[in-house]
């Protein structure tokens, strides 16, 4: 059942779906690899403040609201 990225709890894995982000904001998780299909890993996500999250072999910080924006599937 799709989820957005925010929603998932730390060590949870996901298959993102859709990027529903602004433009430069999708472009920006484009070119570090969150494109729909590809595989990330929740991190940290203590409910507050940004969301860490693991994709491709980076680890990135992503603020909640463009977390709410990607759209994935828990594996």
């Amino acid at each position: 059942m799709p989820t957005t990225l925010d929603a998932l709890p730390p060590g949870k894995t996901a298959r993102i779906i859709r990027i529903d982000a602004p433009g430069r904001w999708r472009n920006r998780l484009l070119q570090m690899g969150f494109t729909p299909g590809s595989l990330v890993r929740v991190v940290a996500n203590h409910g507050v403040g940004p969301i860490i999250v693991s994709s491709m072999g980076i680890t990135i910080a992503i603020g909640r609201g463009i977390a709410r924006r990607i759209l994935v599937e828990p594996l």
